[in-house]
């Protein structure tokens, strides 16, 4: 019996370590959503470019790879921004084929420019921490872990402190809850449009940075799987809804280490598409969705 629960508490905290790095992608991804109304089906790539810078700095200066948040994050947020002046902002509006061509055709340039510049060879960074574990409700946990659910909480309360308590934040609401009346009120609405944007390739980031020093192995073209797997949980929490990423990266990371446990580690990636068919089925807005329309 003990080892049962033993089991299923390990279940539970592996996948809200798991579930971190999709949350942030998955926010990322509703954040640009939310505002623009736009799908970027090239976010996975951003994961991937935070993956490397955060291998890069490490590689130059040996420091603490979670201290090298504070590169990749400003530095994804810059690219967010050059991404939606140059690509978005033209063909917004224009319809939805344009936009799925245009973030489709990011996809490869991203994936072959990084090969370009790290070449295709998978990388791994080891982090300061990854022989050290520690005791969980009687479960041993990796000490990464631990540091990756506490970063992952802190940077959802400052985005939720930003999204709530300041005048930007206030600005990116509106605009999402309705962009016309906030046009009306005197909001820069392209303003949010890029800062939304930059905010959310930020989170990517972040999310690429928690991969490389959990001790996951990745090369330029890694960034398709975990961003099949955001999309999943997008659709699960609901389109536009930042509480439902949250929730639907928790589910998504318990559903997919119990798919581990349970059925083997082949299973790993297949979850996210039983998942994302079962909620297409049942519910097709997700938990807290909104129409799209």
């Amino acid at each position: 019996m003990a080892g049962g629960v033993d089991i299923v508490l390990q279940v539970l905290i592996w996948g809200l370590y798991a579930g971190c790095i999709y949350i942030l992608l998955a926010t990322g991804l509703n954040l640009i959503f939310g505002v623009m109304k736009v799908v970027n089906f090239a976010h996975g790539e951003l994961l991937m470019l935070g993956a490397y810078i955060t291998f890069t700095f490490y590689a130059l200066s040996g420091w603490n790879p979670y201290v090298l948040l504070a590169a990749s994050v400003p530095l994804l947020i810059l690219v967010g921004i050059i991404i939606e002046r140059l690509c978005f902002r033209p063909i917004l509006g224009t319809g939805k084929l344009n936009e799925i061509f245009i973030s489709i055709g990011l996809i490869y340039i991203v994936q072959n420019a990084a090969a370009l510049v790290w070449t295709d060879e998978w990388r791994i960074i080891h982090s300061p921490y990854e022989k050290i574990t520690i005791s969980v409700l009687g479960v041993n946990m990796p000490l990464d872990y631990l540091i990756i659910i506490i970063t992952t909480t802190l940077i959802l309360v400052f985005l939720h402190l930003f999204l709530r308590r300041t005048r930007t934040g206030k600005a990116m609401r509106a605009t999402s809850q309705n962009r016309n009346g906030a046009m009306l009120t005197g909001i820069n609405v392209e303003r949010m449009d890029m800062l939304s944007f930059g905010i959310g390739a930020g989170l990517a980031g972040a999310a690429g940075t928690l991969w490389v020093v959990s001790g996951q192995v990745f090369n330029p073209y890694m960034g398709s799987i975990p961003a099949i797997k955001a999309f999943a949980i997008v659709i699960l929490g609901g389109l536009g809804s930042i509480p439902g990423a949250i929730i639907g990266g928790l589910i998504y990371g318990i559903a997919e280490n119990f798919a581990i446990f349970t059925l083997g580690g082949a299973w790993k990636d297949a979850i996210s598409f039983i998942i994302l068919i079962l909620v297409l089925i049942v519910r097709p807005t997700g938990i807290f969705g909104e129409s799209a329309e």
